[in-house]
């Protein structure tokens, strides 16, 4: 987006704050309101489009129509006494009330289905089918699946539910806003400190709040069409409500200090919208370009992760660039009202005294010995960064929920009766449509009998016909649990060796074998994206050195900004190996035993701080060349650039790391990875990497830092940064100005 029309979207709102305020609270408000009519809800679909588990459920839904759409629950039932069997009458109460809901296809009873009950006696699993996932229940659906289990529960039997049934009767499963709530709060503090008064930090917060009121209502009308996973809202809101923010503050802090300067609000505006502006459209675009390369992944999962997160980005970007320029245009020269101890102030990173002479101190203090400077931050990022050599990606089960909840307590309940490999049963579909009934139903018999031997099976269920068909189906319990490696490894064998040769042997007239279900589904889509996942880091990083590449017209500041934000994602890879592997500090963020890395987190987690470090990249190296364009000083424009946004980066990272770490108290398990690995790379690029390595490394390289090649300025003619002949924030004429050479001359 070029300056000239930066400025004229500026000029078009500041004249007229009133209709683009109003607009935006009616554009937001008719999305949310949408997304409650119209929109459907959050469920996680790992199926991958191919896959033995996809192809496995099409022969069943071919067998009995409307099978796919069905939706397993589980509700455990458990005597205290140990003595279930005596309550058999009310367990048969209960399952009758259960069938007789409109929302319950089929309900099996535990005494008439063989090991759904505990060998002990004491427990039982009730599955149920239903006619839509647990995620899609009305609240008064899921109180009717409660009150169905009264019988038992008169009879002294409780009932614990897992999944997601069990978030639903918990009133959990994301849909509190406790988060943002601690987010926002946090936003609020750090922003009076930055403005020092009420007024001023209202600007960017108002504007951060109906971006993602937009962008959520969006999200919300697209889920009509598209299935999002169930972590998609709180994503969305993480990253929208960091984003927001922070390009809310970068044209609120230069506007201000403009006007401060002596500009008119108007005209203070539309020139922080030339320079500041066109960061924040460099920064967006690297953020959505990191984000939507999750779309060609292949993996349709994460793929819709992206695009949600994509989403309050672009509402956060176009906030800031009409509804801010709005906001701080109506507010006036009065922005520093309501003040909390300083009277109108210059901001103090732009002052020429206070602030801005301790980052002037800190800047000449790492370009004067930047080795020294490297070598330090080097060491810290390797210690932080050692632990990812072990990162283990999996799948996380509901026993890694809070102890309270009633998902947990079903999940240890079948892992201490029924042995861990209850909670992911394996499903084989056996499809003998082009063989004779009985061969069919030999080749089923037989295949359990295989499967019940093979290590790390611990029961083999007895086959099951689907309807009238001649496909039938096989549960197979592993030993071990959904997390666990070893059962990643049956499953392996399984799909490679084990049902390929049962193939070989009894189908080869026409039969097929599928190894299916969950449990298959969720270790297929964690296979896949462990080997992906490098194709996904090589496409963010030619991406994004291509961007900044045309923004700053240096390949050699693109390639050192790609691997320093690498270097942040390492540290936060790290810190979640320790604290969700190693369980350092887990019980702080709500974890009591050792989990895997969920399997998207890394993928996510990588796109996500890439672009976000590109943000800070951004923020700092326009003013660094800025300055170098003025100067053509190398070690002089990285103290002017640091003087210039240290204070404002530092402001930014802080409200965004808040704004994380508020994350961390979700119910859902891989948003509070997210929040910790994000909260984590934010705080190490901000200091490590944003104010020791990349000025250290820029004063090392000098002028290199800016070599373009002839070739480079052939293909991005008038394709850069603006900035203007002054430091932007004077009152003469603004110009687009071109560095030429090396020695700082401008023309």
């Amino acid at each position: 987006m070029t300056a000239p029309l930066l400025s004229w979207v500026a000029r078009s709102c500041a004249r007229h704050p009133l209709v683009v305020i109003a607009s935006w609270l009616v554009l937001a408000g008719t999305a949310l309101a949408g997304a409650g009519a119209w929109g459907n809800s959050f469920a996680d679909d790992f199926d991958l489009p191919g896959s033995q588990a996809v192809r496995g459920m099409a022969v069943l839904d071919e067998a009995q129509p409307g099978l796919s759409s069905w939706a397993s629950a589980q509700v455990v039932l458990h005597a205290p006494d140990g003595d279930l069997v005596t309550k058999r009458h009310a367990v048969g109460e209960a399952v009758a009330a259960l069938e007789g809901l409109d929302t319950v296809v089929t309900a099996d009873a535990p005494f008439a289905t063989p090991g759904f009950v505990s060998p002990d006696g004491s427990t039982a699993v009730l599955r149920l089918q239903l006619t839509r996932t647990a995620a899609d229940l009305t609240d008064t659906e899921v109180e009717r699946v409660v009150a169905a289990l009264q019988p038992v529960r008169r009879v002294g039997v409780s009932t614990d539910y897992g999944g997601t049934l069990g978030e639903r009767v918990d009133g959990t499963g994301g849909e509190g806003h406790l988060a943002e709530m601690l987010g926002l709060a946090a936003a609020v503090v750090i922003l009076l400190m930055v403005f020092r008064s009420a007024l001023g930090a209202l600007v960017p917060i108002g504007g951060a709040v109906l971006a993602i009121g937009l962008g959520v209502g969006l999200l919300g009308l697209a889920s009509a069409h598209l299935s999002f996973p169930s972590a998609s809202p709180a994503l969305a809101i993480m990253i929208g409500l960091g984003t927001g923010i922070d390009y809310g503050l970068l044209l609120t802090t230069r506007s201000r200090q403009l006007m401060v300067d002596g500009l008119p609000p108007d005209e203070a505006v539309v020139r922080a919208a030339e320079t500041s502006g066109h960061t924040v459209v460099v920064g967006a675009v690297t953020v959505a370009v990191a984000l939507l390369s999750l779309v060609v992944s292949g993996v349709p999962f994460v793929g819709r992760l992206g695009l949600a997160a994509v989403l309050t980005v672009v509402t956060a970007m176009v906030s800031s660039l009409t509804l801010v320029p709005a906001l701080v245009s109506l507010a006036g020269n009065r922005i520093d009202r309501w003040s909390l101890g300083a009277a109108r102030a210059e901001p103090a990173a732009e002052a020429p005294g206070g602030d801005g002479a301790i980052w002037v101190s800190y800047a000449r203090a790492v370009t004067r010995r930047p080795i020294a400077w490297m070598l330090a931050a080097v060491v810290v990022l390797a210690v932080l960064t050692a632990p990812a050599a072990w990162l283990d990606t999996g799948i996380t089960d509901d026993g890694a929920s809070a102890t309270a909840s009633t998902a947990s307590r079903a999940h240890d309940l079948v892992t201490e009766h029924f042995g861990a490999g209850a909670t992911a049963p394996l499903l084989v579909v056996v499809d003998g449509a082009g063989l004779d009934a009985e061969v069919a139903q030999g080749w089923a018999e037989g295949l359990g009998s295989s499967l019940a031997v093979e290590p790390g099976v611990a029961s083999v269920g007895p086959p099951s016909q689907v309807g009238r068909s001649q496909v039938w189906t096989l549960s197979v319990t592993p030993v071990h649990g959904v997390d666990d490696e070893r059962t990643e490894q049956l499953t392996q064998r399984l799909v490679d060796e084990v049902l390929p040769e049962s193939q070989d042997d009894h189908g080869g007239d026409g039969g097929t074998v599928y190894l299916t279900g969950t449990a298959a589904a969720h270790l297929e889509f964690s296979s896949l994206l462990s080997g992906r996942l490098p194709w996904i880091v090589a496409l963010v990083l030619l991406a994004s050195v291509l961007v900044l590449t045309l923004a700053f017209r240096s390949p050699v500041v693109a390639l050192k900004a790609a691997v320093l934000n690498v270097v942040s994602i390492g540290a936060a890879y790290g810190v979640l190996v320790a604290v969700f592997q190693w369980q350092w500090g887990s019980r702080l963020v709500g974890v009591d035993e050792a989990v895997p890395v969920e399997a998207y987190v890394p993928m996510l987690l990588f796109v996500i701080v890439f672009g976000l470090s590109m943000d800070y990249e951004v923020f700092l190296l326009s003013r660094v060349r800025e300055a170098w364009l003025r100067s053509g000083d190398g070690v002089a424009a990285v103290e002017e650039g640091l003087r210039a946004t240290g204070r404002v980066i530092s402001a930014a990272a802080l409200i965004m790391i808040c704004v994380f770490v508020a994350f961390v108290g979700h119910d859902d398990l891989p948003v509070k990875m997210l929040a910790v690995g994000l909260a984590t790379s934010v705080a190490v690029d901000a200091t490590l990497v944003r104010l020791v390595l990349v000025p250290a490394t820029m004063a090392v390289l000098g002028s290199r830092n800016w070599w373009e090649p002839r070739w480079l300025a052939r293909v991005v003619q008038g394709f850069s940064v603006t900035v203007s002949r002054s430091s932007g924030f004077g009152k003469e004429p603004w110009t687009t100005v071109e560095h030429d050479g090396e020695h700082g001359r401008s023309r």
